[in-house]
């Protein structure tokens, strides 16, 4: 995967930052799997603990390449390591974060598994509109069965 990373957090949200920096510079990278665009969190071990709206992660805004593919000046490559993870399809606003309180707050506890220290992320298709309330996207949880 190739493209660009902000640090950031709940309280303080670069989201808008990198995909305003990100979405002119997409097309220089060359050798992209398809048009899907992946918004990916790369959360330090322990941030689901206890929650602090003010602990920092890593946001990156990419996109799938071709292994040899060239990395852009302003860019990074990124490694999506292996494993489990539930995907959820959900429609609606990205700004609605009920599909996460959902998520963590009751299919996560009422399964089988409990989360994987490894990046959480988005894929965002064709069908992706921000903030439109008909918009969709699938989200993947990284899991691991309980032990």
């Amino acid at each position: 995967m190739i493209g660009m990373r902000v640090i950031t957090s709940m309280t303080n949200n670069r989201t808008g930052l990198l995909w305003r920096s990100f979405m002119p510079k997409r097309n220089e990278i060359a050798g992209a799997l398809s048009t899907d665009r992946y918004s990916l969190q790369v959360y330090p071990s322990g941030y689901f603990k206890r929650f602090d709206a003010e602990a920092e992660f890593e946001k990156w805004a990419l996109v799938e390449v071709e292994d040899d593919a060239a990395v852009p000046d302003g860019m990074e490559a990124f490694h999506l390591p292996g494993g489990m993870y539930a995907v959820f399809h959900y429609t609606g606003s990205s700004a609605d974060t009920r599909i996460f309180n959902y998520i963590f707050s009751e299919w996560l506890p009422a399964s089988d598994y409990v989360l994987d220290d490894r990046p959480h992320f988005e894929v965002l298709g064709e069908k992706y509109r921000n903030n439109d309330p008909a918009s969709e996207e699938d989200i993947w949880i990284p899991i691991k069965p309980k032990a």
